[in-house]
């Protein structure tokens, strides 16, 4: 017998199973879930940001002709040792404190650190001597260990004296580019390795100014002459 091309056949399909819908419990529990993911990203890039770089602006003439007043600074605050808070933001608290060194200030190096009589207060000035140098201003030229200085960074120079000054073992000299107009160590001592906040890496602000920090080899002074 012919099989009409309309009959069933002997053994019907099976109908494909359809998926169980999903729940709306599970999918506000999935959409929270994410949520969660995004805020946690979130909260690990600002404290990334937040504790391993900073943006610092430049108040007063202390650091011309290099830098000015008003200028916008990227400062790498992991730079040096001996450490630095690591902060949650959420909570405006440290998380631990860590001793660590990535590496000593250099000589040439812009750094930002608390002032050492206003901790409340941030400056920016040059790191001129080192632990265990002595260092001594006659008639505005610097001196590091009997040695004249090279200054290839052309600060603005004094007209000042200050007398042989030997800095200690956690200790760096620090002075300002605009020798005149300067609140430094040549007035009021070395500055400890722990006040100090981190190092200047880029201006980005004012656009005219957009810069990597120019770093120098000034290890040897001899060899540097």
């Amino acid at each position: 017998m012919l099989v009409s091309e309309y009959e069933p056949t002997s053994q019907p399909t099976t109908p494909p199973a359809q998926e169980a819908p999903v729940s709306t419990a599970a999918s506000i529990g999935r959409g929270i879930w994410e949520l969660v993911q995004i805020l946690v990203l979130a909260l690990l890039m600002v404290m990334v940001i937040r504790n391993f770089i900073h943006n610092y602006r430049i108040d007063g003439i202390s650091m011309e002709p290099n830098f000015h007043d008003g200028q916008f600074l990227i400062v790498n605050r992991f730079a040096y040792c001996p450490g630095v808070h690591l902060e949650i933001p959420v909570l405006n608290k440290s998380l631990f404190d860590k001793t660590w060194c990535v590496r000593a200030p250099s000589r040439g190096d812009v750094v930002i650190f608390e002032y050492p009589r206003d901790p409340s207060r941030d400056f920016i000035k040059r790191v001129i001597g080192l632990p265990g140098e002595t260092v001594e201003v006659i008639a505005g030229q610097v001196y590091v260990n009997g040695q004249l200085m090279p200054e290839p960074f052309g600060p603005n120079p004094g007209s000042y004296n200050a007398a042989p000054l030997t800095v200690g073992p956690d200790e760096v000299y620090v002075m300002g580019d605009n020798r005149n107009n300067s609140s430094d160590s040549h007035l009021w001592g070395p500055l400890k390795l722990e006040n100090i906040i981190g190092k200047a890496l880029i201006s980005y602000w004012p656009p005219s100014d957009w810069a990597v920090v120019p770093q120098y080899n000034l290890t040897d002074l001899s060899a540097a002459q």
